[in-house]
């Protein structure tokens, strides 16, 4: 907690929040979700509730002549069993859209993965504040990016100066739904996973409802992003439906199809891109699920092996090749009657070549050089002025 006296505290409301689309109440304080609370209420699965409660994407949007800001907060940390321990989740600040600081939490919960039996044990730690001091007295937007991969509870927020919401821009709001790749896997830090490196760099406003282990095209989910403004849309689809082996082609082609129309009953004639798997050669003809090898744990390595058998696809097994091609289909049959929906193969944001420069450590997540290129890729392709969510003013390069 502070102990500078002189520093002022301001309510931590939706008004000072960007990314979120619920905000829970909690005896600490303010708990953003990614999930409305009546999609969390219908499937109470404890791997979704802890990736939408993850704030990938997720920022607290201030302008103040501030100098100081603290910021206190209750991180949930994750810990597997025989694991080494993972670093302490970021928050990187960015003043007038440029990163200028970096800072973990100390203290938090921690929640302890037995990734053999599956089972999850929470222990409770305390409050810990983050400073960022040495900032300009003069007018200025300051965000401050919550960790993209621990739970954050909001507890306090206090300034040497007062603070009000960043006033509207302009930006399109680009609404992005996808897999763990969406929503960070092995980034560096929150504005660093591809979805916010491509927000950067296309000039738009990003809200993040990419799941880590959850693009399984939830009705729920559909609703969320039928019901949620926005400018722009892209739904990711793929990566999850084979490591889980949640359906056969005979069930996914109808779920396609149930997904994109309820997008479109709210968003009936917003810009919207159908974006395919990325290269994962563990999947490409094989089908899932994924399962992890964990021989190499005490040391930090984990891998993902296929446990499928290619010759299934015959009883309509997916694979990421089968996924791709009935997308690129279904696309290109609805797009004959709705010409702002668009299909990008996502072999095009990291493919073939990408895999033998870059290739996947754990066989399923990109690193955090990866995610960069991801995120340029998808921001040359899909917001410059001829792309599918073309954004006047587009601009290359990253952000510094």
């Amino acid at each position: 907690m502070s102990t500078h006296p002189e520093l002022m505290t301001t309510p931590l409301t939706e008004r000072l929040l960007r990314g979120a689309l619920d905000l829970e109440r909690t005896e600490q304080g303010l708990l953003p979700h990614r999930l409305p609370a009546r999609a969390r209420a219908q499937y109470t699965d404890g791997r979704l509730a802890m990736a939408e409660a993850q704030p990938s994407g997720v920022r607290i949007a201030l302008r103040t002549r501030a100098t100081v800001v603290e910021l206190d907060t209750l991180p949930t940390r994750q810990v597997y069993v025989g694991a080494p321990p993972r670093p302490d989740g970021i928050y990187d600040l960015l003043v007038d859209g440029r990163l200028t600081g970096r800072a973990t939490a100390t203290g938090g919960r921690t929640l302890t993965v037995d990734m053999a039996t599956g089972s999850a044990e929470v222990r409770e730690g305390p409050v810990g504040t983050l400073r960022f001091d040495g900032l300009s007295a003069e007018p200025k937007d300051v965000e401050i990016w919550l960790p993209h991969n621990e739970a954050t509870e909001l507890v306090a927020l206090r300034t040497d100066a007062p603070v009000e919401p960043v006033p509207d821009r302009g930006r399109p709001v680009w609404l992005h739904h996808g897999s763990s790749i969406s929503h960070g896997s092995d980034a560096a830090s929150p504005t660093t996973t591809w979805p916010a490196l491509a927000a950067a760099l296309g000039g738009v406003e990003l809200v993040n409802l990419g799941f880590g282990g959850s693009a399984l095209l939830d009705p729920f989910t559909a609703r969320a992003l039928r019901d949620t403004p926005a400018d722009r849309i892209s739904v990711k689809i793929g990566i999850n439906l084979v490591n889980t082996d949640l359906m056969r082609l005979r069930a996914f082609t109808p779920a396609v199809h149930g997904f994109l129309d309820t997008i479109r009953e709210g968003h009936p004639g917003t810009p919207l891109l159908v974006v395919s798997p990325v290269l994962c050669p563990i999947h490409e003809d094989t089908p899932g699920p994924s399962a992890p090898d964990l021989s190499g744990l005490s040391e930090g390595r984990l891998r993902f092996r296929a446990t499928g058998d290619p010759a299934e696809t015959a009883a309509g097994k997916l694979t990421l090749s089968i996924i791709r091609d009935e997308l690129a289909r279904v696309v290109e049959q609805r797009a004959a009657e709705d010409p702002n929906l668009h299909y990008l193969d996502g072999r095009a944001l990291y493919g073939e070549e990408d895999s033998a420069e870059l290739p996947l450590p754990d066989g399923l997540h990109p690193d955090a050089a990866t995610h960069r290129r991801i995120g340029e890729r998808f921001a040359d392709l899909a917001f410059r002025a001829t792309g599918p969510l073309a954004v006047a003013g587009h601009r290359a390069g990253p952000r510094g």
